[in-house]
């Protein structure tokens, strides 16, 4: 899968930018706070229509306009597909090949991405949600139901968590409606746990193939996901519903007097451990960024496998963050196989250690001036 070209219009700083790529290694050079991340940050929301630098959409269109477009055209399957996404305060509108698509499980997915930035150092030892995020970020690129059962699930256990507090309250006196949205909550939960489960296995698999690498071979990754429910068996989705059910009629009058949803996905963990250690409580902070570096390059193999075409792999200024030894695991697993994005401030990291001429853009102020671009 590769990028070919980008349009941005009033996104961030850049009121108008035009962009063609034809080298694999595309790096953007430039000062702190000139419009590098921004770059990365557009490929990031073409590809997920959202930013994973903040929520407010208003945020990434242009001082003073109503409306932000991105576009591109990416290449995968020796087809061209043009990608389009506007930005609007009534909301975003995308298109394929020029066709508009309702659903945002018909878009996401055809653009993958990797994005890694000095916050995902923070993978290992930030919060659950954190690590839950980046398993419905990156589950949701290769599997569009996973995506719909998400979406689902966080509107149900919305509406839920507001009837255990009218309940709790004494607001409403039915709680047959709780059985109902109990039930739904179930079906889309199950799911979600289910592909989850079998994710980080696969994760588990490619994540510590690279940790062995990176270690010489004295540590070994492996990864558990948490949950929340006690299973006996997870072989099939209706012994997780099966669990789930009883757990929820378990816990009823607690959820009562907590007023909020106590089980399920939405609270589940993910625990990384090195030799049988937990990476989070025990290990060196060399060994957690060892871990997350493992933990992302693995998504490029991951993806591979499961869409048949390497993602586009976005690194936003984490050369300087790694050691050299790490610095050259990361450019070795990269090379000749994914298209990338780099943001630096100095070439210092990259040009010694990288087999392949670079295309590069100076970035000042949100304009650029392109070196070996052709």
């Amino acid at each position: 899968m590769r990028l070919n070209s980008l349009k941005l219009r009033h996104f961030r700083n850049y009121d108008e930018l035009d962009l063609t790529f034809s080298k694999d290694l595309v790096i953007f050079l430039g000062e702190n706070a000139q419009g590098k991340t921004n770059l990365l940050e557009s490929i990031y929301v073409l590809a997920m229509t959202r930013s994973h630098r903040t929520t407010n959409e208003q945020e990434l269109i242009e001082w003073n306009y109503p409306d932000a477009y991105l576009g591109g055209i990416i290449e995968k399957k020796q087809q061209q597909i043009p990608l389009e996404l506007g930005l609007t305060k009534k909301g975003r509108k995308t298109k394929v090949n020029h066709i508009e698509q309702k659903k945002l499980s018909s878009y996401i997915g055809q653009l993958n991405v990797i994005l890694f930035a000095p916050e995902d150092l923070s993978l290992v030892k930030g919060t659950p949600q954190l690590r839950r995020k980046f398993l419905d970020m990156e589950i949701g690129q290769i599997d569009s139901v996973y995506l719909y059962n998400l979406v689902q699930y966080q509107q149900v256990l919305k509406q839920r968590n507001h009837y255990l507090k009218q309940l709790a309250e004494k607001k409403q006196t039915d709680p047959l409606y709780l059985d109902i949205l109990t039930e739904q909550l179930v079906t889309f939960g199950s799911k979600i746990l289910w592909t989850r489960i079998n994710f980080v296995k696969q994760l588990e698999y490619w994540a510590n193939a690279l940790h062995q690498t990176i270690s010489q071979k004295k540590e070994e990754l492996t990864l558990q996901y948490e949950v929340t429910v006690p299973f006996q068996s997870v072989t099939t989705i209706e012994e997780i519903e099966s669990a789930y059910n009883q757990a929820f009629q378990a816990i009823r009058s607690k959820e009562l007097f907590r007023q909020m949803t106590l089980i399920g996905p939405h609270r589940d963990e993910l625990i990384f451990f090195i030799n049988g250690k937990n990476v989070q409580t025990y290990g060196s902070q060399g060994q957690q960024r060892t871990t997350a570096l493992s933990i992302k390059l693995a998504e490029i193999d991951l993806m591979k496998a499961e869409t048949g075409e390497y993602p586009i792999l976005l690194l936003d200024d984490v050369m300087s963050e790694l050691d050299d030894s790490r610095q050259v695991h990361l450019l070795e697993a990269i090379e000749g196989k994914v298209q990338t994005f780099l943001t630096t401030t100095t070439l210092e990291h990259v040009r010694d250690k990288m087999t392949v001429q670079p295309a590069i853009y100076h970035v000042n102020q949100g304009k650029l001036e392109g070196e070996n671009t052709e």
